[in-house]
């Protein structure tokens, strides 16, 4: 079975289109116009073990918001349909991130049921030229299009750059292993509703 999506997005602010395989081998082809949020999408590809390709073009003039929160929609939306009602998954996933004085934990539920729990807070406001507060709107996003419950939170960090990328990590580690196929399941949604 191919667990692969090609989704386009097309807006009068933002031109994206994401292709994703869930089984491939960490590659990453980003370009946002962000450098700091290219970085963060590659970390994500190459700890969740995701083949990913992203081609965003935004109004950037006015600022990041538009690009980095509809490139969440479009990662989510990927995400949802190579998970084709997700079928045959672990459905749960966790994992604890250290980074240097940082430590983040995520947990994951593929449940068609999207939320978002977000506890993390900055030291600085900016990382690099990227506005802090827009990572919540991208995992905000994300959440929404891909049906996932996400708890994200950062036990203890300083350093924004270090709270930014173990969070990005943490949620890669924990996709991983909720999107792994589960033979039990037999090809079944993992839900005593036989549906998610």
């Amino acid at each position: 079975m191919t667990r692969t999506a090609d989704i386009r997005r097309d807006t009068k602010e933002t031109q994206i289109r994401v292709r994703l395989d869930l089984d491939g081998s960490g590659q990453a082809e980003v370009s946002t116009g962000i450098g700091f949020f290219d970085h963060m999408l590659d970390s994500f590809a190459r700890h969740g073990g995701f083949d990913l390709q992203v081609e965003a073009t935004g109004d950037l003039h006015i600022d990041m918001h538009h690009t980095v929160e509809d490139t969440g929609i479009v990662l989510g939306q990927a995400f949802h349909a190579a998970l084709d009602g997700f079928k045959g998954v672990r459905r749960f996933g966790h994992a604890y991130i250290p980074m240097d004085e940082t430590l983040t934990r995520c947990a994951v539920d593929l449940s068609n049921r999207p939320y978002l729990i977000w506890r993390v807070n900055f030291s600085k406001p900016k990382v690099g030229t990227m506005d802090t507060e827009l990572f919540k709107e991208f995992h905000h996003a994300f959440a929404m299009h891909a049906g996932a419950c996400i708890h994200l939170e950062t036990l203890y960090g300083e350093n924004a750059h270090h709270i930014a990328e173990s969070g990005f990590k943490a949620l890669a580690r924990a996709l991983r292993d909720a999107v792994e196929a589960d033979a039990k399941t037999v090809g079944r949604a993992p839900s005593t509703k036989g549906v998610l």
